[in-house]
Protein backbone atom coordinates (compact mmCIF):
# COMPACT_ATOMS: atom_id res chain seq x y z
CA UNK A 1 0.00 0.00 0.00
CA UNK A 2 1.44 3.51 -1.01
CA UNK A 3 1.06 6.02 1.62
CA UNK A 4 1.15 9.72 1.28
CA UNK A 5 4.27 11.81 1.51
CA UNK A 6 3.44 12.99 5.33
CA UNK A 7 2.62 9.58 6.48
CA UNK A 8 5.57 8.31 5.05
CA UNK A 9 7.80 10.05 6.71
CA UNK A 10 5.72 9.82 9.92
CA UNK A 11 6.27 5.80 9.62
CA UNK A 12 10.33 6.41 8.92
CA UNK A 13 10.55 8.46 11.66
CA UNK A 14 8.79 5.61 13.69
CA UNK A 15 11.33 3.12 12.38
CA UNK A 16 14.11 5.14 12.84
CA UNK A 17 13.08 5.66 16.40
CA UNK A 18 12.88 1.74 16.93
CA UNK A 19 16.23 1.31 15.47
CA UNK A 20 17.90 4.03 18.08
CA UNK A 21 15.71 2.60 20.69
CA UNK A 22 16.62 -1.39 20.30
CA UNK A 23 20.23 -0.63 18.72
CA UNK A 24 21.84 2.79 19.54
CA UNK A 25 21.99 5.55 17.04
CA UNK A 26 25.05 4.70 15.57
CA UNK A 27 23.34 1.62 14.07
CA UNK A 28 20.86 4.50 12.32
CA UNK A 29 21.43 4.92 8.76
CA UNK A 30 19.32 6.10 5.69
CA UNK A 31 20.28 2.46 4.16
CA UNK A 32 19.52 0.62 7.53
CA UNK A 33 16.21 2.63 7.95
CA UNK A 34 14.90 2.13 3.88
CA UNK A 35 15.57 -1.42 4.62
CA UNK A 36 13.57 -1.64 8.35
CA UNK A 37 11.21 0.47 6.91
CA UNK A 38 10.35 -1.50 3.72
CA UNK A 39 11.37 1.26 1.30
CA UNK A 40 13.60 1.95 -1.07
CA UNK A 41 16.79 3.98 -0.66
CA UNK A 42 16.06 6.96 -2.94
CA UNK A 43 12.76 6.88 -0.82
CA UNK A 44 14.96 7.30 2.30
CA UNK A 45 17.28 10.27 0.65
CA UNK A 46 14.68 12.21 -0.69
CA UNK A 47 12.86 12.58 3.04
CA UNK A 48 15.94 13.32 4.69
CA UNK A 49 19.01 13.87 2.22
CA UNK A 50 21.55 12.97 5.04
CA UNK A 51 21.91 11.26 8.39
CA UNK A 52 22.30 14.69 9.68
CA UNK A 53 19.00 15.38 8.45
CA UNK A 54 17.18 12.20 9.88
CA UNK A 55 18.71 12.68 13.02
CA UNK A 56 17.41 16.49 13.61
CA UNK A 57 14.21 15.24 12.05
CA UNK A 58 13.75 12.57 14.80
CA UNK A 59 15.10 15.37 17.88
CA UNK A 60 12.71 17.98 16.17
CA UNK A 61 9.50 15.29 16.71
CA UNK A 62 10.84 14.92 20.17
CA UNK A 63 11.13 18.61 20.93
CA UNK A 64 7.87 19.32 19.00
CA UNK A 65 6.20 16.87 21.79
CA UNK A 66 7.21 18.78 24.41
CA UNK A 67 6.57 21.94 23.29
CA UNK A 68 2.74 20.63 22.81
CA UNK A 69 2.56 19.47 25.88
CA UNK A 70 3.89 22.73 27.70
CA UNK A 71 1.65 24.87 26.01
CA UNK A 72 -1.07 22.39 26.62
CA UNK A 73 -0.40 22.64 30.62
CA UNK A 74 0.38 26.29 30.28
CA UNK A 75 -3.17 26.75 28.97
CA UNK A 76 -4.45 25.27 32.05
CA UNK A 77 -2.15 27.01 34.56
CA UNK A 78 -3.39 28.80 36.61
CA UNK A 79 -2.71 32.50 37.98
CA UNK A 80 -0.04 31.95 40.44
CA UNK A 81 3.59 32.25 40.18
CA UNK A 82 4.60 29.14 41.97
CA UNK A 83 2.08 27.09 40.10
CA UNK A 84 3.15 28.11 35.98
CA UNK A 85 7.09 27.85 37.66
CA UNK A 86 5.80 24.21 38.70
CA UNK A 87 4.59 23.56 35.38
CA UNK A 88 7.26 24.14 33.04
CA UNK A 89 9.42 22.59 35.54
CA UNK A 90 7.41 19.36 35.44
CA UNK A 91 6.88 19.63 31.51
CA UNK A 92 11.11 19.71 30.85
CA UNK A 93 11.42 16.74 33.35
CA UNK A 94 8.63 14.68 32.13
CA UNK A 95 9.41 15.40 28.94
CA UNK A 96 13.17 14.45 29.32
CA UNK A 97 11.75 10.97 31.27
CA UNK A 98 9.37 9.85 28.93
CA UNK A 99 11.79 10.64 26.09
CA UNK A 100 14.46 8.72 27.86
CA UNK A 101 18.02 7.49 26.30
CA UNK A 102 16.97 7.84 22.77
CA UNK A 103 16.86 11.76 23.07
CA UNK A 104 19.96 11.60 24.36
CA UNK A 105 21.79 9.20 21.97
CA UNK A 106 20.24 11.16 18.92
CA UNK A 107 21.59 14.24 20.62
CA UNK A 108 25.20 12.92 20.95
CA UNK A 109 24.95 11.64 17.38
CA UNK A 110 24.06 15.16 16.20
CA UNK A 111 27.33 16.81 18.90
CA UNK A 112 28.78 19.51 16.77
CA UNK A 113 26.90 19.31 13.14
CA UNK A 114 25.51 22.71 12.18
CA UNK A 115 22.02 21.09 11.61
CA UNK A 116 21.97 20.41 15.49
CA UNK A 117 23.24 23.81 16.17
CA UNK A 118 20.69 25.42 14.13
CA UNK A 119 18.23 23.23 15.52
CA UNK A 120 18.82 23.74 18.72
CA UNK A 121 18.99 27.48 18.42
CA UNK A 122 15.83 27.56 16.88
CA UNK A 123 14.61 25.64 19.80
CA UNK A 124 15.87 27.34 22.43
CA UNK A 125 14.19 30.50 21.15
CA UNK A 126 10.88 28.70 20.99
CA UNK A 127 11.49 27.62 24.63
CA UNK A 128 12.53 31.17 25.82
CA UNK A 129 9.26 32.69 24.33
CA UNK A 130 7.45 30.24 25.93
CA UNK A 131 8.44 30.60 29.38
CA UNK A 132 9.16 34.64 28.64
CA UNK A 133 4.93 34.61 27.58
CA UNK A 134 4.09 32.49 30.69
CA UNK A 135 6.33 34.38 33.11
CA UNK A 136 6.08 37.54 32.53
CA UNK A 137 2.67 38.53 33.76
CA UNK A 138 4.25 37.52 37.41
CA UNK A 139 7.26 39.46 36.74
CA UNK A 140 8.36 43.11 37.24
CA UNK A 141 11.46 42.68 35.03
CA UNK A 142 11.54 44.52 31.90
CA UNK A 143 11.33 42.90 28.29
CA UNK A 144 15.05 43.06 27.54
CA UNK A 145 16.01 41.65 31.36
CA UNK A 146 13.38 38.35 31.11
CA UNK A 147 14.05 37.41 27.57
CA UNK A 148 17.92 36.32 28.85
CA UNK A 149 16.89 35.25 32.54
CA UNK A 150 14.56 32.52 30.49
CA UNK A 151 17.88 32.20 28.87
CA UNK A 152 19.77 31.34 31.72
CA UNK A 153 16.79 29.34 33.64
CA UNK A 154 16.88 27.17 30.16
CA UNK A 155 20.50 26.98 31.04
CA UNK A 156 19.83 25.29 34.24
CA UNK A 157 17.31 23.00 33.04
CA UNK A 158 19.48 21.72 30.91
CA UNK A 159 22.18 21.34 33.73
CA UNK A 160 19.86 19.52 36.22
CA UNK A 161 18.50 17.40 33.25
CA UNK A 162 22.24 16.35 33.20
CA UNK A 163 23.27 15.64 36.58
CA UNK A 164 19.53 13.81 36.93
CA UNK A 165 20.62 11.74 34.10
CA UNK A 166 23.73 10.84 35.25
CA UNK A 167 22.25 9.99 38.65
CA UNK A 168 23.42 12.79 40.53
CA UNK A 169 20.07 13.83 41.69
CA UNK A 170 16.65 12.66 41.26
CA UNK A 171 14.40 14.06 38.42
CA UNK A 172 12.20 14.82 41.71
CA UNK A 173 14.75 16.82 43.06
CA UNK A 174 15.76 18.68 39.85
CA UNK A 175 12.41 19.30 39.07
CA UNK A 176 11.74 21.50 42.61
CA UNK A 177 14.95 22.51 42.34
CA UNK A 178 14.44 24.48 39.03
CA UNK A 179 10.88 25.72 39.94
CA UNK A 180 12.38 27.33 42.71
CA UNK A 181 15.01 29.07 40.31
CA UNK A 182 12.31 30.23 38.06
CA UNK A 183 10.14 31.70 41.09
CA UNK A 184 13.67 33.76 42.62
CA UNK A 185 14.53 35.12 39.63
CA UNK A 186 11.31 36.46 38.38
CA UNK A 187 10.34 37.73 41.78
CA UNK A 188 13.56 38.58 42.91
CA UNK A 189 15.09 39.67 39.66
CA UNK A 190 16.01 43.11 38.86
CA UNK A 191 13.40 45.40 37.79
CA UNK A 192 12.11 47.62 35.93
CA UNK A 193 12.70 51.39 36.28
CA UNK A 194 10.13 52.88 38.04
Amino acid sequence: MKLKRDMRREQMLDVAMEIVRNQGADELTLGTLAAKAGVSRPIAYEHFSTRAGLLVALFKRLEDNYVHWLRSALREAPTELTAVADIISNAYFKCLAQFGPEALAISAALKGTEEMAAQQRLMRNVYVELMCDALWPFSDLEDERLRPVCVGLLGAAEALASEAQAGGISQQIATSVLTSLIVKAVADGPHKAR
